[in-house]
């Protein structure tokens, strides 16, 4: 979960190790809460840095120790090494890897579960406010499948020290922290590393039961309760009726692309489409025997670009962490669909995104969010937009579709 800062020139002194004391502000994406810090108080007014500090909780007053930053960035980088005023939603962390320096994992292991989704949502919040210039109340729903917040992954990938022990790497560093017990995994997750093909079977709210095939390394929700949470989101959301046509974009292995086959039924079509090469395999496997249902093997933009260029009823839209983007966005348009469920791990891509849909008529009608990475920043959403009654008149589907009334 942690990541790495990509090599660049250095801009002016290195701040690396100075020591600061400040309160802290709001959080912030990515796990951070913004804290500004005086660097010259003899000018007036008081010369200031902005720094995005881990291991905080907003309204504390903290020392900060900063771990990346020079005279010439916009912003540093730090950690709260010393708590002066703490939060009552501060808790001592379950786990003696997480903190300043240590396993980069975890981001608020020591803030209460509670706390923990109430910044996660403003986290949405604050992204669909900037980026999509939306005011949107967001709740952060519990999910059945771990414990108190811990022991949810289903899989995990250790890296290895020197000296061959396990570990998690620190927070954007390839610097390895020996763990002999990642206590946000199961006592019987998986390795990555241990190659091989699994099946998960997944059952919803009265929809059904199917099993799916997926590779060890692949993509899979790593939360237990995830899939079943998320199919039953999308599928209540978008309503789909006997005999609709359905994509299913980045559809992995086929989880929504079976259930989206019962809802739809014989008479209905869905189209799935998957870029990883072995995802889409397992799809076709995962998929066979359901009529009307095909699934395509390329990258999304390609496959819409190239092919399905037909009006649709509906589309499920689950990318990767960067978003649709706006080339996808608009191919989706232009197939005209009533309704787009849009499952996205990253709320800054969401926002983007929905912003996009927005320009060509579809609006925000629901959303919900589901905290199926506990002790983490990561939140799972799952956005509904809908066309509006005034795209309606502009849908070139739409038009194509009624029979002409031109003279022959």
């Amino acid at each position: 979960m942690s990541r790495h800062p990509r090599a660049r020139k250095a801009r002016g002194a290195s701040r690396v190790g100075q020591r600061f004391e400040a309160e802290v502000g709001p959080v912030a994406h990515g796990g951070h809460c913004i804290v500004r810090v005086v660097t010259d108080p003899s000018v007036e007014p008081a010369e200031t840095r902005v720094v995005f500090v881990r291991h905080a909780v907003p309204g504390e007053r903290v020392v900060v120790e900063i771990t990346e930053g020079t005279d010439g960035d916009r912003f540093w980088r730090g950690d709260a090494v010393e708590v002066l005023a703490a939060s009552p939603d501060r808790v001592p962390a379950p786990c003696p890897y997480a903190g300043p320096g240590l396993c980069g994992g975890c981001d608020f292991q020591h803030v209460t579960l509670e706390r923990q989704r109430e910044l996660k949502a403003a986290v949405v919040r604050e992204q669909l406010a900037r980026l999509a210039k939306l005011d949107v109340p967001v709740v952060v729903e519990p999910v059945e499948g771990d414990e108190h917040g811990l022991r949810w992954r289903t899989r995990v990938q250790f890296a290895e020290t020197a000296r061959g022990e396990r570990g998690m790497r620190a927070h954007r560093s390839h610097r390895v922290i020996p763990v002999d017990d990642c206590l946000i995994a199961r006592t019987d997750a998986r390795l990555v590393s241990v190659p091989g093909t699994l099946h998960e079977r997944v059952t919803t709210d009265g929809v059904g039961s199917h099993e799916f095939a997926v590779e060890a390394d692949g993509f899979w929700q790593v939360h237990p309760g995830a899939p079943r949470v998320l199919v039953d989101t999308v599928l209540s959301m978008l309503g789909p009726r006997s005999g609709e046509k359905v994509m299913d974009l980045y559809a992995g292995v086929g989880l929504f692309a079976r259930f989206l086959a019962d809802a739809v039924g014989p008479g209905g079509r869905v189209v799935a489409v998957e870029g990883d090469r072995t995802a889409s395999g397992h799809a076709r496997d995962n998929l066979a025997g359901c009529p009307g249902v095909s699934v395509e093997c390329g990258s999304v933009d390609r496959v819409l670009a190239a092919s399905y260029d037909e009006p649709f009823d509906l589309v499920v839209l689950d990318p990767p962490r960067e978003g649709a983007r706006r080339k996808v966005v608009e191919q989706i348009v232009d197939r005209a669909p009533r309704a787009v469920a849009y499952v996205a791990c990253d709320p800054a891509a969401l926002a983007r995104d929905v912003a996009i849909f927005g320009e060509h008529g579809y609006r925000l009608q629901e959303l919900r969010a589901f905290d199926l990475f506990p002790m983490t920043s990561h939140v799972e959403c799952v956005a509904l937009l809908v066309r509006t009654r005034a795209d309606l008149r502009r849908s070139d589907f739409a038009m194509k579709s009624l029979p002409s009334t031109e003279p022959s």
